[in-house]
């Protein structure tokens, strides 16, 4: 398990808004803390598309076009993850970094 790999994960039961069912999702904590704990930070992935929303970052996944939804930003315990699917492109994993330190980063 690695930053900015892209695995399967079942993140339901959800509450409210909370994005569900069994989906691609990116890691996004650090290696070393995805070594060490048994909890990973990810970031799920969708193909309902939302070109204006700034929490999103556009990518092909798997031959097909989805979005990285920063803004649904969850721990996961490792279990939850199944097979690793594909890992973000480097220029993608950068895009991604800023985005997640302009949304969450100090002002």
């Amino acid at each position: 398990m690695k930053r900015y790999d892209i695995c399967i994960a079942r993140l339901d039961p959800v509450q409210g808004s909370e994005m569900g069912k069994t989906r691609p999702v990116v890691i996004v904590s650090d290696d070393l803390r995805n070594q060490l704990l048994q909890t990973v930070a990810v970031c799920p992935l969708t193909r309902q598309l939302h070109p204006a929303w700034r929490s999103r970052l556009q990518v092909r996944c798997a031959g097909q076009t989805a979005e990285i939804a920063v803004d649904q930003i969850r721990v996961l315990n490792r279990t939850r993850l199944a097979r690793k699917i594909a890992q973000l492109s480097a220029r993608d994993a950068d895009t991604l970094r800023r985005l997640i330190s302009e949304m969450y980063g100090e002002p």
